[in-house]
Order: C-alpha cells, then structure tokens, then sequence
C-alpha cells in the first residue's frame, strides 16, 4: 500500500489561503485515485474533494465548491489541495487518503485503503 505524508497546515486568517500537500511513497502513485478528508472535534470525518488517477475527473463537497481546488503531480507523487477563502468552519484535521479504484471518486471514507496522519488547519474569525 502507498504511504502517505501531509503538509502545510497552519494557522490563518479568515479570507486567508493554505496549501496542503500529501506525498505519496511505497507505491504507485498513479495507481490510485485520491481523496482529502477533514475532521472536526466531534464530528465525523468528511469528505472535501477527490481526484482521480490521472487529474481529469475532480469532486468537491458543497461547503468547498468554489474555494477549494484538489490537483496531482504523478511525475512528484503528490496530490494539492489549495484552499482560498478559507473560514473559520473550515478548521479541522485534514486527512489525504488513497482509493485503489483510481477510475473513480469515491466519497466514503471506506473506499480508501490508505490514510496519512493529517494536518491540522485552524481559521480565525
């Protein structure tokens, strides 16, 4: 299975903007369709967006359509999640997950066999 390492978490302003990054390593990246999940305290981890295997098929949540854009870099092993205008209901861990069905994007974390340990992203009001 793909390991998976996420980064760029952070503390930010609301309207502010983050860039997380997931690298991939032990497998093959372009394998997998990928996914970012967020979990906030007390709540259920949910999904936010999703991407497959070769970057043409991308999905968003409701909450994040508009300010959040999920890319990939096979040739780096990486996937991106920019995310603009950023509020404070956005604060959660952020968790890159990888799904063995790479044609397609799945929403359910169950559809994902590998998970990094997450980066924490906190907006203030």
């Amino acid at each position: 299975q793909v390991q998976l390492v996420e980064s760029g978490g952070g503390l930010v302003q609301a309207g502010g903007s983050l860039r997380l990054s997931c690298a991939a390593s032990r497998g093959t990246f372009s394998m997998y369709a990928m996914g970012w999940f967020r979990q906030a305290p007390g709540k259920e981890r949910e999904f936010v967006a999703g991407i497959n295997w070769s970057g043409g098929s991308t999905l968003y949540s409701d909450s994040v359509k508009g300010r959040f854009t999920i890319s990939r870099d096979n040739v780096k092993n990486s996937v991106y999640l920019q995310m603009n205008s950023l509020k404070p209901e956005d604060t959660a861990v952020y968790y890159c997950a990888a799904a063995p069905r790479r044609m397609f994007i799945v929403t359910s974390t169950s559809g994902y066999n590998s998970w990094g340990q997450g980066t924490q992203v906190t907006v203030l009001s």
